[in-house]
């Protein structure tokens, strides 16, 4: 048995960056492990100039994902006004940007997920210098306001971070959370809701590390750039990554459990 800390996430708006050419602010389908990161430096408290602490939490854990929601895509045509570039002058506010002498308009199309769940799983890993039980109790009270890869896209439910003990990593993404639309009296899981909201239950892993966490037949890996090098300069660098889309079992899944601490 090996311990998991998993919660959710849910928005109306979620933005999970990809490599952005010109003016386009395309997202993923699914959290970008950097997104993660950032999620869960800011519920400790670490800022981004923290570079030390954010390398340690990176070497700390690893990430998956279960996105069992499927979303819908919608473009920002975005517009702002900011001033040029000087050396000379740092601009500590958005108030002092727009007091500048000079406004300049830069124009961008950003894209954001609808109405997308995911269960997101964190594994330690051997240099890890955080436990499970310091992140979930971040995540419960958080330093930071978090958010859904940017600031606009606020949370709008609650994670409900919780500590688990299964025989694999996709028994904890399977872990049970309350309906959405369920009422403080219906906290279960509704099996006919679940499969109206998941595509008639379809749903997609992506995962770190080995290959063989998943049994199943289709498994596509791929190299995404979301592996932070720098946050300062805002560069990133390729990872390895798993995924696979499968018919889940809604029956097995009503039966099944997990040891939650």
């Amino acid at each position: 048995m090996k311990e998991y800390l998993v919660f959710r996430l849910y928005g109306p708006l979620a933005s999970w960056g990809q490599a952005a050419v010109g003016g386009d602010r395309p997202t993923g389908l699914q959290p970008t492990r950097s997104a993660i990161l950032g999620l869960l430096g800011a519920a400790l408290g670490i800022k981004r100039e923290q570079a030390e602490q954010l390398q340690a939490l990176q070497a700390s854990v690893n990430i998956a994902v279960k996105q069992t929601v499927p979303t819908s895509l919608i473009r920002d045509y975005h517009t702002t006004q900011v001033p040029s570039h000087s050396n000379k002058v740092v601009y500590r506010t958005r108030k002092s940007e727009l007091s500048a002498d000079k406004l300049n308009t830069i124009l961008s199309s950003r894209d954001y997920r609808c109405d997308g769940v995911w269960i997101i799983s964190v594994y330690l890993t051997p240099d890890a210098i955080y436990t499970l039980e310091q992140l979930k109790q971040a995540l419960e009270t958080p330093v930071y306001l978090l958010s859904l890869g940017r600031k606009s896209c606020p949370l709008a439910a609650p994670m409900m971070p919780k500590i688990v003990k299964t025989s694999g990593l996709k028994q904890a993404l399977d872990t049970n959370f309350p309906s959405l639309l369920a009422t403080e009296k219906e906290e279960s899981f509704n099996n006919e809701e679940q499969i109206r909201l998941n595509a008639n239950g379809w749903v997609s892993y992506f995962w770190e590390g080995e290959k063989s966490e998943f049994i199943e037949q289709g498994v596509i890996t791929n190299q995404p750039w979301d592996e932070p090098i720098s946050r300062d300069r805002w560069q990133f660098k390729q990872r390895i990554m798993h995924q696979v889309t499968l018919k889940e079992n809604y029956e097995d899944k009503l039966k099944g459990g997990v040891d939650v601490s």
